[in-house]
């Protein structure tokens, strides 16, 4: 039998080359897709197999709280014979991610723990965050930006994504519980009078908001992805498809809306031909895109036909077969991400991301003193950029501040767990030391306890090293000895004051590393 080898599991020592195949698996609220590919470059692909299960696995999770056992039973059947598609494909390399209905169950766990059971499947639960980078990197790889901002919607059963893009990275995202399932489930009302579910619907959409993005930005337009905008895009008379980009104008969206409101469950399937597990869900979905395109001042809505799946693809290869440049990337996006959540808070950009250059370069000068990996420099990189955002409630006691602003975000390319490390390093850049009675910080494994200590250790130094927030020292070479840590600064002045600070903050990194630390040239 072919041993499929995840995304989650350890890099190959040997990186494949083109042609290359590969699949993903995307487990969403109202269906589970499946797309196998080969690959003859970055972008370039043949698909060899795309399957769509109608598995609601949102049904009752947005009620209840829990996944469904038949559902989840019918998840399973699904995801297994995926598996054998692989192995019939001669597929060795997947990523198989679960979105809203998933993450949201208190049972969600049982549900990846048995997937993997009984299927060898690892499902990795994603954030909403991390949804909207997937499908940022399938409409990237399919639709030219030019130098333009653009604002993308992916609506699934359970959340709807809202971001700002440009062809360098996401700039802004949101995810709202407001998907097409959880909006039938939680509004209709089975014997209701006619029109009742559309006007809740209408009042309940209306409550999306978007900020920041249509004043600051000014997107050139809207770029929408998801199975109901195909399906809507079709019933205007457009033609979405793999590539091609279908354009659906509002004025058509909103007939296409009075339309499917005048119309029972039964005629949108007998007379528009729609799927019976489309059928219901197509109305709040067409009244969710239509609020976002009314936020965004947009006149028609482009279609690329792309979705999860899609980028999950994208991104598997490319990590696959550019492992460095892979890396490279993901930290640049993550600190695009980190710096536009700082924007939102009205943070001092030259001052964050200062520290983060000096922290990521401390970072990479002590490698063999911390021994920590690329992953746990993403973390650096985003709370150095985040360290001081609490000061947006309040200087005093900023540092707690920032730990609860960035625990209750999203930002791409981390999970909930990285987050919950990042806050911590950052809360931790200024003031006490880890204590029993810190419940954040305990809470945390113990592993990632220690990452927080070593990461939180460096970051007082870069910090101390911007004392002023005039970026007064431009570098930092850093050396060690048995017994201390001597940094050489270069920079304008005397640095009198970054001297003073250092001296006040270096004292997390001596306990946690054993090294006293110095200027070079400093007298004691």
């Amino acid at each position: 039998m072919i041993q499929l080898l995840s995304r989650s599991s350890k890099t190959p020592d040997a990186i494949p080359g083109f042609p290359l195949r590969a699949a993903a698996v995307d487990v969403g609220s109202n269906a589970i897709r499946f797309l196998a590919a080969e690959f003859t470059g970055l972008t370039t692909y043949k698909v060899l197999a795309e399957v769509r299960q109608p598995v609601r696995l949102g049904h009752e999770v947005f009620l209840s709280g829990k996944l469904a056992r038949s559902a989840m039973e019918a998840a399973v059947e699904a995801i297994g014979g995926f598996r054998e598609r692989m192995e019939a494909l001669n597929i060795q390399h997947y990523r198989a991610v679960a979105t809203s209905a998933t993450r949201e169950s208190r049972n969600g766990d049982e549900f990846v723990a048995r997937v993997a059971r009984e299927t060898g499947i690892q499902l990795e639960v994603i954030t909403g965050r991390e949804e909207a980078r997937l499908v940022y990197e399938a409409i990237r790889a399919n639709t030219p930006f030019g130098k333009k901002k653009w604002m993308l919607v992916d609506l699934g059963g359970g959340s709807v994504e809202v971001s700002l893009v440009d062809s360098e990275s996401i700039l802004w995202s949101e995810s709202h519980t407001m998907g097409s399932v959880r909006l039938l489930e939680e509004l209709a009302t089975s014997g209701e009078e006619p029109g009742r579910f559309q006007r809740l619907l209408a009042e309940y959409a209306a409550t999306l908001r978007i900020p920041v993005i249509t004043k600051q930005w000014n997107p050139a337009g809207l770029i929408a992805t998801g199975g109901n905008i195909e399906a809507l895009a079709r019933l205007v008379g457009a033609d979405p498809g793999r590539g091609k980009l279908a354009t659906v104008s509002l004025a058509d969206l909103r007939g296409a809306i009075a339309k499917l409101s005048s119309m029972s469950y039964r005629e949108r399937v007998d007379q528009l031909g729609l799927r019976e597990d489309r059928a219901d869900v197509i109305l709040p979905a067409a009244m969710v895109y239509e609020r976002v395109a009314s936020l965004a001042g947009a006149t028609e809505i482009l279609v690329p036909a792309v979705g999860l799946k899609d980028g999950v693809l994208v991104d598997l290869v490319e990590d696959l077969t550019t492992h460095e440049a892979h890396e490279d990337r993901k930290e640049r996006d993550a600190v695009a991400g980190a710096l536009a959540l700082g924007k939102r808070y009205l943070f001092d950009e030259n001052h964050a991301s200062h520290v983060a250059r000096l922290a990521g370069s401390l970072f990479d000068q002590l490698q063999k003193v911390h021994r920590l990996d690329g992953a746990d420099r993403r973390i650096l990189m985003a709370a150095s950029v985040l360290h001081d955002i609490g000061i947006f409630i309040g200087h005093k006691k900023h540092h707690k501040h920032s730990l609860y602003i960035i625990g209750q975000s999203e930002i791409p390319e981390f999970t909930p767990r990285e987050i919950d490390i990042m806050a911590n390093v950052a809360r931790y850049h200024r003031k006490g030391t880890p204590a029993v009675h810190h419940e954040n910080f305990t809470h945390l494994a113990s592993d990632d306890r220690e990452r927080v200590v070593k990461l939180a250790s460096l970051l007082r130094v870069a910090d101390a090293l911007d004392r002023e927030h005039l970026q007064a020292v431009r570098s930092v070479k850093a050396s060690t000895s048995k017994t201390k840590l001597t940094l050489e600064l270069e920079g304008e002045g005397d640095l009198l004051l970054e001297r003073w600070a250092l001296r006040r903050k270096a004292g997390l990194f001596t306990e946690t590393f054993g090294l006293e630390v110095e200027v070079a040239g400093e007298k004691d």
